[in-house]
């Protein structure tokens, strides 16, 4: 008889513990934005969760946790309880934080899933700005002293400080010739432009396109091989004669940890979603190409783009470890 109860109430606790497996999510999973609201990442990621939504059939709250160039909130991702609850959205910052002795958070610090998007590079350029084309921008760069001309984007050494260096690099011009402002995303790089305090913003046109369609930005240059179908007044890198090429990627991400049926439901619902045509279609009108990794393919791109980068921030002077 005691082993029958025992038995039951083994079969009881499966039974319990298979139905809260097939009941998550039961409540809202929060995605964290490591960058300010109406940047490049925070319009991606806002896209992707309210298809996500639809899949998981949960509200997916987007909450932005900034500061420290990207690090509190890839922390905070990082760092989270692994109950499949918290996801969030990495930044290529996580390939080079420990480089520029910022902390030891890495790629390898959470569970990337898929990238989910990809946006170029660009310089862009108060609308009233002297400088008319990229010939213009980095004749100024090379003729003034460094530190005449500013650019922001991101913290130091983040991913459009990178796309800054290697540009002039590329041009021959010393990387550092246009001195860095560290900002906490695009949005807020933007709105430092318009007022007058930095002289370019190297991140993405597609952050900027709300100032572009209201004529208070150019975009003077692409950092792509080819012209971009949502910009094509605007020359990319390869047409006037620089080799650099530089884009964008953001990412899902999850606290390592997260039971593995848990993990499957998450996994499962964000590859349906990237295959939503309401999503694709919401990123790719925005100019945002929208990408689904296959398995092993990410980690193998992280590897060589984390290479290309650290290369950069060498020249930068900007490396640590």
């Amino acid at each position: 008889m005691k082993n029958f109860t025992k038995a039951a109430v083994a079969a009881v606790a499966l039974l319990a513990s298979a139905g809260a497996s097939w009941a998550f999510p039961d409540r809202p999973v929060q995605l964290i934005v490591p960058w300010a609201a109406g940047g490049g990442m925070d319009s991606v990621m806002r896209i992707f969760a309210n298809g996500l939504e639809a899949e998981l059939k949960q509200p997916v709250n987007v909450i932005n946790r900034t500061g420290g160039g990207g690090l509190t909130g890839h922390t905070f991702i990082a760092t989270a309880q692994p109950d499949g609850y918290t996801i969030g959205g990495a930044s290529p910052e996580i390939s080079f934080y420990k480089s520029l002795g910022l902390g030891d958070l890495t790629p390898e610090s959470m569970d990337l899933f898929s990238r989910v998007s990809l946006i170029p590079a660009g310089i862009t350029v108060k609308a009233d700005s002297p400088y008319k084309t990229v010939a213009d921008y980095l004749k100024a760069a090379k003729d003034n002293p460094k530190g005449t001309m500013l650019a922001s984007g991101t913290g130091v050494g983040g991913s459009w400080h990178i796309a800054s260096g290697g540009i002039l690099k590329a041009a021959g011009i010393a990387p550092d010739a246009v001195k860095w402002v560290p900002s906490n995303g695009g949005a807020p790089a933007l709105q430092d432009l318009v007022a007058g305090g930095i002289t370019a913003f190297t991140g993405s046109p597609i952050e900027a396109k709300a100032m572009l369609d209201a004529g208070r930005v150019r975009t003077i240059l692409l950092m792509t091989n080819e012209r971009h179908p949502n910009f094509p007044d605007v020359p990319s890198a390869k047409e006037v004669g620089l080799d650099w090429t530089y884009e964008n990627w953001f990412a899902l991400a999850a606290p390592k940890g997260v039971p593995a049926e848990r993990r499957k439901i998450l996994f499962d619902a964000a590859q349906r979603t990237m295959q939503r045509e309401d999503v694709r279609k919401g990123m790719m009108d925005r100019g945002i190409t929208p990408v689904w990794d296959k398995p092993g393919e990410f980690e193998t791109y992280v590897k060589a783009f984390t290479e290309r980068g650290n290369a950069v921030l060498k020249d930068l002077g900007l490396t640590k470890n």
